[in-house]
């Protein structure tokens, strides 16, 4: 793990060797005190050295004023050093967020995900400033101020030092505890994030249902689960530190004891005594600092085993000599097409699937719900993977896993019901099909997905902000402007998944106009419930229980007498309900 985190300190090594640096000098400085004192209780004092007394406090306050200014840059630089890092770390994790796969996404809450963007990568950053200034600088006063103590008295020092092994023991032993206690803790806050973000988020579904009360109890959930994590942990860390204390301050205890006993044996004077006394914090204060370190570590190494997590999610490849299939034509063609979400192939959504449209044609899928309509829409552009002899996906003849995704993917507009917008202004929302497109472009997509009009109905006009997901706009507004955001990209194939089901009848009217006018030249696949929009489809596919049990026009399927005129029928009475 630490041969994997080591690089991040690549780009700033020369700000950190700095930092580094004066940490040291921070640290040899801080042995200018106890060495004076030693000076004054033995030399100055006893001779009446007026003038030294007064050059040695002068060339002290000196020194300190100059680790004043060390410490001003060890706070502010090497935080900085730990923010960049950060910042890296950030930059690396959001990039292979975006490459990961549908699949990671549907077994990982959003709230988690945050969770080790935002809190993990702080601790982490933490250690990595904290950590190499502590262990660098702890080892040097230790050792400093071990060679200084042996100048005063070496027995003495070495009756101290015998508590170093205790030390050593106890952290081990409990340091394997805190870490397992910090794990659970972490976990337990994704959980609260994941619950926090759910119900943030479907805030206007809880008050149109006066559930907040249900809320409160999903949250409550977690948040004893955090509750409960976080005793263990601070029962751990509670049990570390005491025991710890415990023998850093029986140090004390035998500086006490024995140098009395050396003092009443003349094996040491009054002056070197308290020169000892003073000089010995140098020795337990570095030692106390590496104990508090370990709360750091188990801290920074639990965050970072947390980001690997991720990290270590095999992201989407393309095939080693995958090709870019460029301007696309159109035609589709499903071949003996099997697919299911999980491992367990009997529970497969489709089952040997058939199904081919060419360049500009009109294809409609209709069915039950979880017949497979959606599924068949989502690996067309990759969006789930096609394993190996599970059947085969071509676009104008190539199998779509020898074709690089970026490129398929530029080549398919999709529309669906559940509209995603950005936080932002329509402006960018509707860029987002085309981020060089021009004002004139963007104007030219929203007329021709009948927005236009309206957008400039309002006082800010096409840099009105649209708010969370667009929150501020209609259902049929928010679809126009998505649709308006794929005339903009200008796909050669169209991908209508449910595109009207969730409109009313007048709004469902309008937006079926834009719709229309963006099927016209390209290749386009039609998920409809409601069958009276897909009459006019070239051909219609009837999916059922991962098959497709029925093809044919609107006019020969009727004629069939089968499920798509069952399920027309129904549609047709309950309209004239």
């Amino acid at each position: 793990m630490l041969k994997r985190f080591l690089p991040y300190y690549r780009p700033h090594w020369l700000m950190f060797s700095l930092d580094m640096l004066a940490s040291v000098a921070i640290s040899v400085l801080g042995m200018i005190y106890p060495i004076m004192t030693n000076r004054m209780l033995n030399d100055y004092i006893p001779n009446r050295a007026y003038r030294s007394i007064i050059a040695a406090g002068a060339g002290v306050l000196a020194l300190y004023f100059v680790r004043m200014l060390l410490r001003y840059f060890v706070q502010y630089q090497g935080h900085m050093v730990g923010t960049l890092i950060q910042a890296q770390m950030r930059r690396e994790l959001f990039a292979h967020l975006e490459k990961l796969p549908f699949s990671f996404y549907d077994d990982h809450e959003t709230g988690a995900i945050m969770t080790r963007m935002t809190n993990d990568l702080f601790e982490v950053v933490e250690l990595a400033h904290h950590g190499p200034e502590n262990l660098l600088t702890c080892t040097i006063m230790i050792v400093l101020s071990f060679a200084y103590l042996c100048t005063i008295n070496l027995w003495l020092t070495l009756i101290i030092f015998t508590c170093v092994p205790i030390l050593v023991v106890v952290s081990i032993r409990y340091r394997r505890r805190m870490r397992k206690a910090f794990d659970e803790r972490r976990k337990s806050n994704a959980v609260i994030n994941a619950a926090l973000e759910s119900s943030i988020t479907g805030v206007r579904v809880t008050k149109a249902y006066t559930n907040a009360a249900r809320e409160e109890e999903k949250f409550e959930v977690g948040n004893q689960q955090f509750v409960e994590a976080s005793a263990h942990s601070y029962q751990a860390m509670g049990k570390f530190h005491s025991s710890t204390s415990f023998v850093t301050d029986v140090f004390n205890v035998f500086i006490l004891i024995a140098g009395g006993l050396f003092l009443y044996s003349g094996k040491i004077n009054f002056g070197e005594y308290s020169t000892f006394i003073v000089s010995v914090n140098l020795f337990i204060s570095p030692v106390q600092t590496l104990i508090g370190f370990m709360e750091q570590w188990q801290n920074g190494a639990t965050g970072f085993r947390r980001f690997l997590e991720i990290m270590d999610v095999p992201p989407e490849a393309d095939a080693p000599d995958a090709e870019d299939l460029g301007a696309a034509q159109g035609e589709i063609e499903l071949r003996d097409v099997c697919f299911s979400y999980t491992e367990d192939e009997t529970q497969g959504v489709l089952d040997h699937v058939s199904l081919k449209i060419e360049k500009g044609q009109k294809v409609a899928l209709v069915g039950p719900s979880g017949g497979g309509k959606t599924t068949i829409c989502h690996l067309i552009p990759r969006f789930y993977q096609l394993e190996a002899g599970h059947g085969s996906i071509l676009i104008d003849g190539h199998d779509i896993r020898t074709l690089t995704m970026e490129s398929v993917r530029r080549s398919i507009g999709i529309v669906q019901q559940d509209v995603f917008l950005f936080s932002g202004t329509i402006r960018d929302n509707i860029r987002y099909g085309s981020p060089d497109a021009t004002q004139e472009q963007i104007v030219e997509a929203a007329k021709r997905a009948n927005i236009h009009d309206y957008v400039l109905t309002l006082p800010h006009g096409y840099d009105t902000e649209i708010g969370e997901r667009g929150v501020r706009l209609s259902g049929g507004h928010k679809q126009r402007i998505s649709i308006a955001r794929v005339f903009l990209k200008d796909p050669a194939i169209l991908i209508l998944d449910e595109a009207t089901s969730a409109l009313d009848n007048s709004t469902e009217l309008q937006i079926q106009q834009a719709l229309d006018a963006l099927c016209k030249g390209r290749t386009t696949l039609v998920v409809a419930h409601r069958l009276s929009t897909v009459r006019n489809a070239d051909e219609i596919a009837v999916v059922t229980g991962g098959r497709i049990t029925e093809r044919g026009s609107h006019e020969a399927l009727m004629a069939q007498g089968g499920l798509y005129k069952d399920l027309y029928n129904l549609q047709f009475r309950i309209q004239q309900m």
